[in-house]
């Protein structure tokens, strides 16, 4: 990647030196081995964290359940987040006990990808319709794989099969398998398909073992994805700390988007082995936009992974914690409605987000509350989450998944 380090604020000594320093000027930031890993590898190398008194190790963890153990211990201080991890940890599910957490900003929208093998191809599924009937009439269920329990590509993979008509805890097997080693398992026939984020569908295509039948934005156009996460005790002990952390992110974030040439040197340096180890090749043309399925259809998507869209992106809205909370009550993962508007408020730090954000002059959306029309025709403003758990016909609502349900049985645990 060629040097693009930005221009150092004129008042950068302000924030190393004055009143406003970060009170922890050295930062473990976790994050996993994705394309939407970007903003994080790009804050931390290429020179937006100095200028806030901050410098930000890069942790580049094995698995989502380590990153959440390790944000627990505080071997790591902040971290990429699956939004519906963060939440997880919040109301004690999941595998981990109940513990205040902060999202300081969104990280990126849409970019992620449900993934069919080839053996399902052969067998005459392309699409989502033909895997329904495949499901209706083989004997044998399938299985296939998301990255957490109640991590963002779990609830991808779900409202995605109950559209179709498919109860994902009930008419197939899921399983949890780290992003990185998907297309093994599915060269191994371990797996039927995946809900994971990329670089990983477009490298199954890439090795030739399976086809993209759905990307994430087709089911939420500008759906929300990874946050900047933490606990909350961390934002309390150091506030100066993430203020500053998420100025330099956002700052790492605007630069990404604002022009291919950015992108194109991004994907560049995100594919070294220390950060994402793919190849170029297959993380850069979904990182632009391009996108080839594996069964002949290419296409420039309108709704593109995206780091910052003027401010659009990195807002903690409201909403979209709402969101995640009604998903884990429709499948059972709560057992009663939990105070939705309460524990959001908590959870997304809105205040720390907008001082940050002012202070940078990024645009910043009126409301923390949003609206969107999902794939089945449902639209979501987060005025009724505990009416819209409630709506849909397919659900696990009344009894919450075994754990083999929810992808946490002892053959999958430390994934």
């Amino acid at each position: 990647m060629t040097d693009h380090r930005t221009t150092p604020r004129a008042d950068a000594q302000a924030w190393v030196a004055g009143s406003d320093a970060p009170e922890k000027s050295s930062i473990n930031l976790g994050f996993m081995p994705l394309t939407d890993s970007a903003s994080l590898i790009v804050a931390a190398t290429q020179g937006f964290a100095e200028p806030y008194g901050l410098s930000l190790n890069l942790r580049r963890q094995v698995s989502w359940s380590s990153l959440r153990d390790k944000l627990l211990s505080g071997e790591l201080d902040a971290a990429q987040g699956l939004y519906g991890l963060i939440y997880s940890m919040q109301l004690g599910i999941g595998g981990a006990p109940a513990t205040d957490m902060a999202v300081l900003m969104g990280l990126n929208q849409n970019g992620q990808s449900i993934n069919l093998s080839t053996p399902l191809r052969q067998a005459g599924v392309c699409n989502g319709e033909t895997l329904a009937r495949h499901v209706r009439q083989s004997p044998e269920k399938l299985t296939l794989a998301q990255t957490f329990p109640t991590g963002t590509h779990a609830l991808w993979l779900y409202y995605w099969l109950a559209s179709l008509g498919i109860h994902p805890l009930e008419d197939v097997n899921t399983l949890v398998v780290p992003p990185p080693q998907m297309v093994e398992h599915l060269r191994a026939g371990r797996i039927d398909g995946f809900c994971a984020g990329e670089p990983w569908g477009a490298h199954a295509i890439d090795q030739g073992m399976g086809f993209t039948v759905a990307t994430s934005q087709s089911i939420w156009p500008d759906h929300p994805e990874k946050v900047l996460g933490c606990t909350r005790a961390f934002v309390e002990q150091y506030p100066n700390t993430a203020r500053a952390l998420v100025m330099a992110v956002l700052e790492a974030s605007r630069f990404i988007d604002t022009s291919e040439e950015n992108k194109a040197g991004t994907a560049q340096l995100i594919s070294a082995d220390e950060y994402v180890a793919a190849p170029r090749q297959v993380i850069e043309p979904r990182f632009l936009g391009n996108y080839e399925d594996g069964n002949g259809h290419a296409w420039r998507d309108g709704h593109a992974l995206r780091f910052h869209g003027d401010g659009e992106v990195n807002l903690p809205y409201l909403s979209d914690g709402l969101w995640f909370m009604t998903q884990f009550r429709r499948w059972g993962l709560l057992r009663e409605d939990p105070d939705y508007l309460a524990i959001a408020r908590q959870v997304q730090q809105l205040d720390l987000y907008r001082d940050a954000a002012g202070t940078l002059g990024i645009p910043q959306p009126a409301s923390p509350m949003r609206s969107a029309t999902l794939l089945d025709g449902r639209i979501w403003d987060g005025t009724d989450p505990a009416a819209y758990a409630r709506s849909f016909a397919l659900h696990s609502m009344g009894e919450v998944p075994s754990a083999d349900d929810q992808g946490t049985s002892p053959c999958c645990a430390s994934s």
